[in-house]
């Protein structure tokens, strides 16, 4: 494509006789972000000129050269051959100059009831609506390896903690189906934006309508919409659609971050509770012995890259007087660099789930150890005994300090008469209770750890989301 004369858009020159800066060229061109839509960008152009010719504005063999023209740019931009030039700005001008230079003048009829406000804010949608279906896959082959490996481990059991700190035997089942139901929401928070974007604003022009005789519906129809955005000036203006995408990826990204780092946990020595698959860890460049959890640790951070795109959008919309201002051109990068944070992310922590090695002996060590059943007798005191339960807390609270003044790691390492001296309504019936697998077995509540209650749970989750 030539360099235009003067390094001003020869489409958008007419108004001004100079030629622009340097730095001005540099800043105003979006092309080297924008290009990322083009397939987008065609699909609306099409759909445009289709509507235009069915509504006598062109007529019907200008409509069809336009539409192998865009074709062909579709086909050079597909190979990699499509050139580009930071004076024609952004992808709708680089398309309408080649379709000139393919076709002739009647390419400057694409542009007719249309603006590039209504056109770059049609294909931001028709892009993040891609998005949002590319990466809804995404988190289903996510959730679909948390299912597996639920079930695999349903009756695994291992420490439930609050605080960091041992609090009830749980089954690491139950303790991935809580991210199962977090991906959920994250799914459907996305589901949520995709409806409410698929408006089209095409045919908004600049920012008031316009007086051709044109059909929204059928362009609407057309690009795969549900109807016409109902207020023009919304229409070229709103960049609710995108907020609402990063805002779903931050979330998202934050239950990413909080698995990755019980999987930091969960690997190193002291827990050993997993461990992670070669394909996912690297080594050190000096400890020969080092298998680290790299790919946990980077979905970590790739967050913060979440949490700053949404932040960044937010802060440019904030003061933007109606309709369009330049502003928004920098309304992608952000959107971008989030998708394919999250993009990568995703993958990553569904690689690390799908390959995981779980060491079950290790984690039944730990549920053991901490007075993890304390709960398991206090209940029992208040069932078995007829103590209120805040009677029955003080009582199990004196039998964990004794066991804490004899050594003992658990409360089943008590004898009888240990706990009948603490309080003499203890029974040998007690013992039915303090082991971790009976805690367990015993959870049988909706959303329980019992492995029943997990089995049917990750049953649930398959039938509504997978």
């Amino acid at each position: 494509m030539d360099t235009p004369t003067g390094g001003r858009n020869p489409l958008i020159q007419g108004r001004f006789d100079g030629s622009p800066d340097s730095v001005m060229t540099a800043i105003n061109a979006s092309i080297d972000m924008d290009l990322r839509f083009w397939a987008e960008d065609i699909a609306g152009s099409k759909a445009h000129a289709r509507m235009l010719a069915k509504q006598g504005i062109i007529a019907a063999d200008s409509a069809e050269k336009i539409l192998a023209g865009l074709d062909t740019i579709a086909g050079e931009l597909a190979a990699g051959t499509f050139k580009t030039d930071p004076a024609l700005e952004d992808i709708h001008m680089h398309v309408e100059a080649r379709l000139a230079q393919l076709i002739g003048p009647e390419a400057g009829l694409l542009h007719t009831a249309r603006s590039r406000n209504d056109q770059v804010a049609t294909d931001f949608r028709l892009w993040v609506r891609n998005a949002i279906d590319r990466l809804d896959a995404e988190l289903a082959a996510f959730m679909a390896a948390l299912l597996d490996q639920a079930e695999a481990h349903a009756a695994t059991v291992m420490p439930g903690f609050t605080h960091l700190q041992t609090a009830q035997p749980v089954t690491l089942g139950h303790h991935l189906m809580a991210y199962v139901q977090m991906t959920a929401r994250d799914r459907g928070r996305l589901a949520d934006a995709r409806r409410r974007l698929n408006e089209s604003p095409l045919g908004a022009a600049a920012l008031a309508g316009t007086g051709f005789a044109i059909d929204r519906h059928a362009t609407a129809a057309d690009l795969g919409f549900d109807r016409p955005m109902a207020n023009a000036m919304d229409a070229v203006s709103d960049r609710d659609f995108a907020l609402e995408l990063l805002s779903a990826l931050a979330i998202a990204g934050g239950h990413l971050s909080r698995l990755a780092e019980e999987m930091v946990l969960w690997a190193s020595a002291p827990f050993s509770f997993i461990t992670l698959s070669e394909r996912f860890s690297t080594g050190s460049s000096i400890m020969p012995q080092k298998r680290n959890p790299d790919a946990a640790e980077l979905v970590r951070a790739k967050t913060g890259r979440l949490f700053g795109s949404l932040q960044a959008l937010l802060v440019a919309m904030k003061g933007l007087p109606l309709a369009y201002s330049k502003d928004m051109q920098e309304d992608k990068p952000p959107v971008f660099e989030a998708v394919d944070a999250f993009a990568l992310a995703i993958a990553a922590m569904t690689g690390q789930v799908r390959d995981l090695r779980v060491n079950p002996a290790r984690m039944r060590q730990e549920a053991g150890r901490g007075y993890s059943t304390a709960t398991d007798l206090a209940d029992w005191l208040v069932r078995e005994a007829g103590l209120t339960f805040r009677e029955a807390h003080h009582v199990t609270g004196r039998v964990v300090r004794l066991a804490e003044a004899e050594g003992l790691d658990s409360l089943a390492d008590l004898d009888l008469a240990a706990l009948q001296g603490v309080d003499a309504r203890i029974g040998p019936a007690v013992f039915d209770v303090l082991s971790v697998e009976a805690s367990v077995a015993s959870r049988q509540s909706l959303g329980g750890t019992a492995p029943e209650r997990v089995r049917e749970a990750a049953a649930a989750a398959r039938a509504a989301w997978l």
